[in-house]
């Protein structure tokens, strides 16, 4: 019974995808994307010594969160399982050709993530612990409607809050699949472990947690740092292999007879969907993270942004894509996610490679789970218009936390589509409203620009770019 119902949402939730991202997303991001590179000049390359320029400016007064601190919020959030069950999922699905659309929507999105998190620091509101934002605010305060800005909430919820969150769950369930543990019991694995993630991050959201998630917050960085060196050495140890992994990805990205053969399962459309999965670009996800920031001009938070973009898809995807392609170990379906990575990374390292990937998944994936329900947990906010009491709070922990246990030992197909429709619904609600709110970054980013050729540190005014909406900033 159960096996029927997981077969008839994934004909559904298949559908929707085929769609979504056959025909509609991959015109919006793309030529989006496009469209906001040549208005910008593009921006993600001609200033990309801003960027780092920008990222290491603190808030004047000394208080509030700093340019770099929702730097690693915002990538905490992109980084994490996507990076590395996501590329991996590419590559065994998609095939190496999927690595070049990755790239391709990496480096026009960081355009659309430049505009989107101008936007956010432009709308942002003050509230009693600094400044909070993101699209539903741009959406209200610009457009006057409260209604659509409701509905991209509810999307973020789905999206965040179960589609990302299911997924994260069972990404970090299947590292497990390799121990011998979980074969001796692969029916009630998934949903013991799944207990016990639910049961941990359930801990942290009643505030028990503390301890673990300052422990997690610290230790990420370096693990991250970990991953992308041990990616680095395993590709330097197959490196005579580069060029013909190289020749591979370049062959299968414009092999067109076998992308438009079947389309839905191209490398086009796996390098799109994981691509975006994984950085987020024009989604409207990071734009809640940039609102905190204190800074004196909106550009230096959206330049800022540009940077996550590229840290998450150019290097952590790359790192575990190379990794995996430069090992020998010939992607196949049933590799698909997790499995794949750790026996690539085994037949260089030997047993060490598994296990430090569980431990990698693991932190990447709790990090990651706890700072979606973060955006969650903001979106509430909007919706109530004020902070949730302690009663919905409750009930909110408790469904969460029953959406992360469900999430283990759900179909991996089903996950992934739930979550690509998700995060698909929310970026068809903010990919046109940034299209039109568009012209206010780019008036705003001429402003920078002139200020900064005139030698001075920029400060922003909204009169200065003819703003018409009423913010809580730049008066």
């Amino acid at each position: 019974m159960l096996t029927n119902i997981i077969n008839f949402l994934e004909n559904i939730v298949n559908t929707a995808n085929d769609a979504l991202y056959s025909y509609v997303l991959i015109i919006l991001l793309v030529l989006g994307g496009i469209y906001f590179t040549i208005r910008t000049k593009f921006v993600q390359f001609r200033m990309l010594g801003e960027q780092f320029r920008a990222v290491m400016e603190k808030p004047a007064d000394g208080k509030g969160v700093s340019s770099f601190q929702a730097l690693m919020v915002s990538t905490a959030s992109r980084v994490g399982t996507g990076n590395i069950v996501g590329v991996s999922t590419a590559l065994c699905l998609g095939g190496f050709g999927s690595v070049f659309w990755m790239w391709v929507i990496a480096i026009i999105g960081g355009a659309s993530a430049f505009v989107e998190s101008t936007l956010a620091q432009i709308y942002k509101k003050r509230g009693p612990e600094g400044s909070f934002g993101g699209p539903a605010y741009y959406i209200e305060a610009a457009f006057k409607n409260r209604a659509l800005a409701i509905v991209f909430s509810v999307f973020l919820i789905l999206t965040y809050g179960v589609g990302f969150n299911m997924l994260a769950s069972y990404n970090l369930q299947s590292t497990f699949s390799g121990y011998g543990f979980y074969k001796d019991h692969a029916n009630i694995a998934p949903w013991i472990i799944g207990f016990i993630i639910a049961a941990l991050v359930c801990f942290c959201l009643f505030g028990g947690g503390k301890r673990i998630i300052a422990a997690t917050s610290f230790i990420v960085p370096f693990m991250g740092a970990a991953y992308i060196l041990v990616a680095l050495v395993i590709t330097l140890m197959n490196a005579p292999a580069l060029p013909g992994i190289l020749h591979q990805i370049f062959k299968g990205a414009f092999d067109f007879k076998a992308i438009f053969g079947g389309f839905s399962g191209s490398c086009v459309m796996y390098g799109i969907k994981r691509g975006l999965f994984s950085n987020e670009a024009g989604v409207g996800s990071a734009p809640n993270a940039s609102a905190s920031a204190e800074v004196a001009h909106p550009v230096k938070q959206g330049l800022v942004q540009v940077l996550s973009v590229f840290i998450d898809t150019i290097l952590v995807c790359s790192a575990t894509a190379f990794m995996c392609m430069a090992s020998g170990v010939a992607p196949t379906e049933d590799l698909s996610g997790a499995p794949y990575v750790q026996e690539a990374i085994k037949a260089t390292l030997g047993d060490f490679g598994p296990v430090f990937i569980t431990v990698a998944m693991l932190l990447f994936a709790f990090t990651t789970l706890l700072g979606n329900l973060f955006y969650v947990d903001k979106t509430f906010t909007f919706l109530l218009r004020k902070t949730p009491g302690k009663v919905f709070n409750t009930v909110y922990y408790i469904i969460a936390s029953a959406v992360i246990f469900l999430g283990a030992g759900l179909s991996a197909d089903l996950l992934w589509g739930v979550a690509d429709v998700m995060m698909g619904g929310m970026t068809l609600i903010n990919m046109p409203v940034i299209i039109i709110l568009g012209k206010y970054a780019f008036r705003a980013l001429d402003d920078y620009t002139k200020q900064r050729k005139a030698g001075k540190d920029p400060v922003f005014k909204a009169k200065d770019i003819g703003l018409p909406h009423d913010v809580d900033y730049w008066q």
